[in-house]
């Protein structure tokens, strides 16, 4: 038994009489919410059956990411330069079909295994560095580039052109500038402003101006732009075009001394804002940056259910079978507890155990199926229960909806590739070491 449902059982019993007493009143009683695969989903099962899959899977729906890169394009209107954010689409194949149709060579990466493969497979990419990265993942990827197989030497990538090591305090920048200095080689930097999400960043001034003097006296260095990340402004209480607003002040004023400092012209610099959450707030205006980045919209995760992205879909799905069907809930050693829960929800009317489980992730498919909150979660077979009216047998398909992509899609191994047609591709993800 596990620990969850040993410390889960005294709370029911004890909660028992209170519940009974509610069932009998009829009070707040749920709702039978089962349902059924709809026809999305039926033809999703049989295309999985058909190409023999056989466990837990990471299913992306080609079709729809299609649809969702040409609704970020018209949004955009070539307003702004559109780089893409390599963590929610961590694979080669998959970044290559979007680059393809955003008809775009920028990356933002934030892995230094993930940037050397970057480097090999995309040697055309301009990349931001979207964090700033401890100065031995830097050096490890100098290492690690040096000794790569080059596939063609006239597209090798050439990183003193095509890759912005990102900066966000006078100590990081320091750190880099010995790098430089003693690996011999040109570093592009671009520096992290904070405009009011105050997760670091560079916010004073007087540390703005010394670090692009420092840059600016340095040979070795080479001034490359900024990044000003603000997913502060779609989630915290208050206006959000005030916040946007502030923030683009924040920037702008930035800006103005790092121009003045550089002496360089905007058109020169790569000037990054905005995330899938907020990349919509700059469909009309004037703004300081001239590129947004966005990579979760794309497949778009349940945390990505936002206003502003209401007309993209979800084109991601975790598919798993079901690997058992019971007609009841039991919970061991509380015997008559799952009879119990059941009269009171009929939701918890059936048992599936799936194929692995406890994933960022909420069921979708059939509708109505939601984990037992005293079994609890298990990354072996995970307890869902259902109501009578779901009809599922053993090796039948549940589909789950990621919460994010960044971590989940490196959990199943490929992705699979599905469209009307079937299951028509298999593509490798990122790999977190490299040789």
């Amino acid at each position: 038994m596990s620990d969850q449902v040993k410390s889960s059982r005294r709370r029911f019993i004890l909660g028992g009489l209170g519940l009974a007493t509610l069932t009998g009143l009829g009070f707040l009683k749920p709702n039978d919410m089962g349902e059924n695969h709809s026809q999305y989903f039926k033809k999703m099962s049989l295309a999985l059956d058909k190409a023999q899959q056989s466990k837990p899977s990471l299913v992306i729906d080609k079709s729809l990411l299609l649809e969702n890169i040409k609704v970020l394009k018209q949004h955009i209107s070539g307003r702004f330069d559109y780089r893409i954010v390599a963590k929610s689409l961590p694979s080669i194949p998959l970044l290559k079909l979007i680059m393809e149709t955003a008809n775009t060579q920028k990356l933002m990466v934030f892995h230094q295994p993930f940037l050397n493969q970057v480097a090999t497979e995309l040697p055309h990419s301009d990349v931001l560095l979207g964090k700033p990265l401890p100065v031995n993942a830097a050096a490890k990827f100098y290492q690690v580039f040096e000794r790569q197989p080059k596939k063609n030497t006239q597209e090798q990538f050439q990183p003193e052109r095509q890759l912005q090591w990102l900066i966000d305090s006078p100590h990081r920048l320091n750190q880099y500038q010995n790098l430089a200095h003693s690996l011999k080689i040109n570093m592009l930097i671009n520096i992290e402003l904070d405009i009011g999400f105050h997760r670091g960043g560079v916010a004073d001034d007087i540390i703005f101006e010394k670090m692009l003097k420092q840059i600016d006296a340095d040979p070795a260095l080479s001034f490359s732009g900024l990044m000003g990340y603000e997913p502060h402004v779609a989630k915290v209480p208050g206006s959000k075009l005030a916040l946007r607003d502030a923030a683009m002040q924040s920037y702008r004023d930035k800006l103005a001394i790092a121009l003045k400092i550089s002496g360089k012209h905007t058109d020169e610099l790569t000037l990054n804002s905005a995330g899938s959450p907020t990349y919509r707030y700059y469909d009309e205006g004037d703004y300081p940056h001239n590129e947004v980045a966005a990579g979760s919209c794309l497949v778009k995760p349940s945390d990505f259910d936002l206003d502003t992205l209401s007309d993209h879909e979800a084109a991601a799905f975790i598919a798993t079978p079901v690997l058992k069907v019971m007609q009841d809930t039991q919970i061991p050693g509380v015997d008559g507890l799952g009879r119990l829960m059941t009269i009171w929800n009929p939701n918890r009317s059936k048992t599936f155990y799936t194929y692995g489980g406890n994933w960022k992730a909420h069921p979708i498919s059939p509708k109505g199926l939601s984990i037992n909150p005293v079994w609890g979660h298990s990354t072996n077979q995970e307890m869902l229960n259902g109501s009578e009216h779901i009809q599922l047998n053993t090796d039948d398909w549940i589909f789950l909806r990621p919460t994010q992509s960044e971590f989940v899609f490196l959990q199943f191994g490929n992705l699979i590739i599905y469209d009307q047609e079937g299951i028509i591709d298999s593509w490798s993800v990122l790999k977190e070491e490299t040789a």
